[in-house]
């Protein structure tokens, strides 16, 4: 039995427009066996089945490079590494990677978790015990003492259940990297920075020499994997680069140097735009990211990106549009589309070439990129089906009434939009204020709160 799918357009990911009255065909594994005009398509048995999308648009499933399936729309760091089990961290992972697939993301990479996590839904999703899209998953970050991850002073160490493993020698990372491998992540993470600057002329210091890093992405790459690292300064970006880094995250000071780098080595980037956008745009002042001055910060860092990242993609590196999806102000399934209109809105691009980049682009990279991210013949039939036109307004892919339907090889996804409590779900962290009530502070906060004047 084969399936005909009525387009009223197609954007089958190969090119810029949509072409209009066109039908899709897959067999009965889900794979596409022709896309194009009707009236040549193959002819139609009894026992096939016609679904008539002929009102509405329909194109590839969209990707999400960086979704951590583990975070679970963490509030802090302490959420998302000390206090949820793993299994519980699974099950909740599991729930919302279903929340991806429903709002229109039939693949994701989910690069750099606690345990074996992301695996763990990945192969349950695969072999049929849940629906849900396309894994490909990472385990815990590599890193060291200047490595993302490693947030805990030094004597308490890197617990057991981070989403950081903290290596001191190279031949520690070599035997990180063995032991993942083992496990049969699809991708292996390295953290190349994250906060430590250097006194002098602030910059951030890479946490791996070049040498180093080297080391890391021959022994990845020597296994048949793919490298991706945290990279937002010039060296990191540099490092990685130069070694080969599959995937670069962020870097958002690189320079004519990093660009040639990746121009030789093939390395992408994909610049993460939606997580700070959303640190700048819903911080409110009274919470710990506002009064430390997050949002300013990550505003400075966000202009410096867009400018470099442009620079990046006249160049031809290729761009691939990823979230950071798994933070409170990332939460899943909720702002992954924010990432197409920020590459239009911020970086230049169409609404096609957006859309090209969340599907074909994004594509090249994932696991068994040659099966997904287009549609046409021999390709997985994952598509999505909109009763509008992100060509003449990209937004709607962030409008969940305009999605009618989801397929992921062939098969309709129906996920209920189940509520949950964030507070029997994520938030464990034993933070009880944010204030520190001396008299004086009272004193201001009296005419606000009469019960703090009573109390008074």
């Amino acid at each position: 039995m084969r399936t005909f799918v009525r387009c009223g357009q197609l954007f089958s990911g190969r090119e810029d427009d949509a072409r209009k009255g066109e039908i899709l065909v897959f067999d009965q594994q889900g794979v596409i066996e022709y896309a194009g005009p009707e009236a040549a398509s193959p002819r139609r048995a009894r026992s096939d089945q016609v679904l008539d999308y002929s009102g509405c648009f329909v194109m590839p499933g969209l990707i999400d490079v960086h979704t951590h399936l583990a975070y679970g729309n963490a509030k802090s760091e302490e959420d998302i590494d000390l206090y949820s089990p793993l299994e519980f961290r699974t099950l909740r992972g599991m729930f919302f990677a279903q929340k991806m697939a429903a709002a229109g993301f039939t693949a994701l990479c989910s690069p750099g978790d606690a345990g074996q996590i992301s695996l763990s839904i990945r192969n349950a999703i695969r072999a049929g015990l849940f629906d849900g899209p396309r894994v490909m998953a990472a385990g815990p970050y590599i890193t060291s003492h200047q490595g993302l991850t490693d947030w805990y002073p030094t004597w308490i160490g890197a617990p057991e259940t981070s989403i950081g493993k903290l290596v001191t020698t190279a031949a520690e990372a070599v035997e990180e990297i063995r032991r993942q491998t083992k496990n049969g992540v699809d991708c292996v993470k390295i953290a190349m920075d994250g906060i430590q600057r250097r006194d002098d002329d602030g910059t951030l210091v890479a946490a791996f020499t070049q040498e180093e890093t080297d080391i890391m992405v021959r022994e990845i790459h020597r296994h048949g994997k793919k490298a991706v690292v945290h990279a937002r300064g010039r060296e990191a970006t540099l490092y990685s680069a130069r070694a080969g880094a599959d995937l670069i995250f962020h870097a958002n000071h690189l320079d004519d140097e990093c660009i040639a780098a990746m121009l030789e080595t093939g390395s992408m980037l994909s610049p993460t735009m939606t997580q700070p956008r959303n640190v700048i745009d819903f911080t409110q002042p009274h919470e710990p990211a506002g009064q430390r001055g997050r949002p300013e910060h990550a505003q400075r860092e966000y202009e410096i990106g867009c400018a470099n990242w442009k620079k990046a993609r006249a160049a031809g590196v290729p761009l691939l549009t990823g979230t950071d999806t798994g933070f409170a102000v990332t939460p899943y399934g909720e702002w992954n589309a924010r990432e197409l209109e920020l590459f239009v809105d911020d970086l230049g691009f169409a609404p096609a070439a957006a859309l090209r980049a969340a599907t074909e682009v994004n594509a090249h990279f994932m696991t068994e990129g040659d099966r997904i991210g287009a549609l046409e013949p021999g390709r997985a039939a994952d598509f999505i089906v909109l009763d509008a036109s992100p060509l003449a307004d990209i937004r709607v892919l962030q409008e969940k009434d305009r999605l009618q339907a989801v397929y992921i090889a062939g098969k309709e996804i129906r996920i209920p939009d189940r509520p949950y409590d964030p507070r029997q779900v994520t938030d464990f962290a034993l933070s009880n204020w944010i204030e520190l009530y001396t008299r004086e502070r009272v004193a201001e906060l009296r005419q606000q709160r009469p019960v703090l004047a009573a109390a008074e």
